[in-house]
């Protein structure tokens, strides 16, 4: 059987690419308007959704399990579309998008972790990367009358943290299928 996640470890090397990029405009211009920040975040999800339904057909192609990259890429898309078609949100209704697809994407990325726990070491790359957006999603709510400078900061550090995540979790699993069994297979955990 081979694992999906380590053959397709250039595209958690671009989510997490497109996260530390967003992070640091992010951080850069911590003045940005809402309305750069609405975009931003919906390019983000957007790609981030795009990522996942293209694991999940790889996945589909190998004969692997591929729910639950199709319900993350689902709910990316679905961010981006609904922040896209409402460019006038307000910042309260803003913040609950973006706290709810955090949270959804932080459950979804630590049960992709504990799955892989039998496959690869390190999988606590991703459980960190979960850890980070569920924290995100609840201080988002904590907080939800935060102003437009602090949501802008709180999105960069949250996208840079969480992108630095993926990109190690894509080269560790990159570096892996090098020095991993022969043809690339990996070897199914003993019952």
């Amino acid at each position: 059987m081979r694992l999906a996640l380590a053959t397709n470890w250039g595209a958690l090397v671009i989510r997490g690419l497109a996260g530390i990029i967003l992070g640091i405009l992010a951080l850069t211009w911590p003045g940005i308007t809402l309305a750069a920040l609405v975009f931003l975040f919906a390019a983000y999800a957007l790609v981030d959704g795009v990522a996942s339904l293209i694991g999940a057909v790889r996945a589909m192609e190998r004969h692997e399990r591929w729910g639950v990259l199709v319900l993350e890429g689902i709910v990316g898309i679905a961010a981006a579309v609904v922040t896209v078609a409402w460019p006038g949100i307000t910042a309260l209704a803003l913040v609950y998008v973006i706290a709810a697809w955090a949270i959804i994407t932080g459950v979804l990325e630590i049960a992709a972790a504990i799955r892989l726990r039998h496959y690869i070491s390190h999988e606590w790359l991703l459980v960190l990367g979960g850890i980070a957006s569920l924290v995100f999603g609840f201080l988002l709510m904590m907080a939800p009358l935060a102003g437009a400078l602090v949501l802008a900061i709180w999105v960069g550090v949250y996208c840079l943290v969480f992108g630095v995540m993926l990109v190690a979790l894509g080269l560790r699993l990159r570096s892996w299928g090098r020095t991993g069994t022969a043809g690339g297979q990996i070897p199914l955990p003993a019952h």
